[in-house]
């Protein structure tokens, strides 16, 4: 398939702010129009089919080969989007094992969401591409497991579940005691018993209480609640209980319980804190100074030293958005630093801990997560010097030859980004303090993935840095975004052939 030519792209996303359906993407109009409504979880979401059990099993057994064109059979014939999501989670939960680490193959578990969030962002033409690309990624996935061992989600012990008044409690001493088959039988309890807010709260606390599989663990936990949100919580039980396993990984390591580890170092000096702040903690203002001081500081903090100077902020009386804006630049100067695995998942990783900070409801988990994100900056960079050369860059310096006019068109920054990403980064910087509109911008980011994307980073990495332009304080947005040119698609990439398998499944 030829790619939509770059100007007459760039003319439609960049006129309107919105991507609309392109001449070449027709053929979608086949399928049924998925309608934001629909990729909404319903007041009627407990009207879903019955049993799903039938399309998961059709995903299971279906070959890498043929899955697409059967899933468009499916789609055509009335299977509902949230109906194949809840396929693609469950038989990830029950096929792909959160081990010896909660990523590589469980990236088809954890895509899910990012799929799902682009599906929602898109146009209802567009909205099932990621999804279709999601479907032949846990063919991918389930075909690595079978590789590795050919692992399968057990049944649950019902003979061993505490009773609902224990579940909370019982859930606890088996994540603190960090023993696998407690925690499976007092989640399966707890989901059964509790309030899905209940729940995710608890969830959130250990989500964020270790760096081990680099962010993962707390990327999981939001992934897993926010799909659930559009599916319907009568599918959370076994996603809760592939969850609760995944968030136990140390693999490799000693009990943490009986052990202190450097990746539970910074939880230790969090629970510390945490009774230093009083009640007036969430009451401050914002500033910018403080923002940038605390992006200095960030810059050669350990993680125990980023704990301490967030909670000193929060003692002073500065609002916890300018800490949260400090976290979010850190990892879009890494990113810029050095573009790659390790600066991906610090923006991640921040993109699920500030989702779970604005989502849980209990005060002392809402400062858990805002500080083990600060602590995290620290490891991911850490982690980062590990893996060679990190760049002299700063994104809070004026870099030299930004196009102050924004005269650059978003079609000559997305041919940029294949070529150079670092100029791309500074052209898009340009057109957005220019007065670019940032929506023509994500718009044809979120569109290039659908055409270009090959991998689960494509997806989660846009999913999320997308999202959060809108989390950050206006005065940092710009330069947040920009960053993101280091390691989103541009437009001379290699198409990812998606596009023709989806209009070859079609007739």
């Amino acid at each position: 398939m030829q790619i939509p030519q770059r100007r007459q792209f760039f003319k439609t996303v960049g006129a309107t702010g919105a991507v609309l359906a392109l001449h070449e993407l027709d053929f979608l109009g086949r399928l049924p129009v998925v309608s934001a409504a629909e990729s909404q979880l319903p007041s009627t979401a407990v009207q879903f089919s019955p049993d799903i059990e039938p399309l998961v099993r059709l995903l299971e057994e279906t070959p890498q080969e043929k899955v697409i064109e059967r899933f468009a059979a499916q789609i055509q014939s009335g299977t509902s989007y949230q109906e194949v999501l809840a396929a693609l989670l469950l038989a990830g939960v029950r096929n792909i094992q959160p081990r010896p680490s909660v990523g590589f193959k469980f990236h088809a578990v954890l895509v899910v969401n990012s799929a799902h969030l682009a599906s929602v962002a898109a146009p209802d033409t567009d909205r099932w591409l990621p999804i279709f690309w999601a479907l032949d990624y846990f063919k991918s996935a389930q075909a690595r497991d079978v590789r590795e061992g050919d692992w399968t989600m057990a049944a649950v012990d019902e003979a061993k579940l505490p009773p609902s008044h224990r579940a909370n409690q019982a859930f606890r001493e088996a994540m603190d005691g960090w023993d696998v088959e407690a925690a499976d039988v007092a989640i399966t309890s707890l989901c059964r018993s509790a309030s899905a807010a209940e729940v995710f709260d608890l969830l959130s606390h250990y989500g964020c209480r270790d760096y081990r599989s680099i962010g993962h663990k707390a990327i999981y936990v939001a992934n897993a609640y926010r799909t659930l949100q559009c599916i319907g919580w009568r599918y959370a039980e076994p996603v809760l209980r592939s969850l609760a396993y995944a968030l136990l990984n140390h693999n490799g390591e000693p009990n943490p319980a009986d052990h202190e580890l450097g990746p539970d170092a910074a939880w230790r000096v969090t629970q510390q804190r945490l009774s230093s702040l009083d009640e007036s903690w969430n009451h401050g203002r914002l500033d910018s100074a403080e923002t940038l001081s605390l992006l200095d500081t960030l810059r050669s903090a350990s993680p125990d030293e980023a704990v301490d100077a967030s909670v000193q902020m929060l003692a002073e009386g500065i609002a916890p958005q300018s800490i949260a804006d400090a976290i979010f630049l850190s990892a879009g100067e890494m990113i810029g630093q050095q573009p790659g695995i390790i600066a991906l998942h610090s923006a991640t990783t921040t993109n699920a801990m500030q989702y779970a900070y604005r989502t849980a409801f209990r005060d002392k988990t809402r400062r858990e997560l805002l500080l083990q994100n600060a602590a995290f900056v620290p490891y991911f960079r850490e982690s980062m010097r590990s893996r060679g050369k990190i760049a002299d860059l700063r994104i809070d310096a004026t870099p030299e030859k930004v196009d102050a006019n924004g005269d650059t068109d978003l079609e000559t920054i997305f041919q940029t980004v294949s070529n150079d990403r670092k100029q791309a980064a500074t052209q898009m910087l340009g057109y957005l303090n220019g007065g670019g509109p940032p929506e023509a911008v994500i718009n044809a980011a979120r569109r290039l993935v659908f055409l270009k994307g090959n991998d689960s980073h494509d997806y989660k990495f846009s999913s999320a840095v997308l999202e959060d332009f809108y989390a950050v304080s206006p005065a940092f947005r710009n330069a947040f975004l920009a960053n993101a040119a280091f390691l989103l698609p541009g437009s001379e990439d290699r198409d990812n052939g998606l596009v023709t398998k989806v209009r070859d499944a079609l007739g």
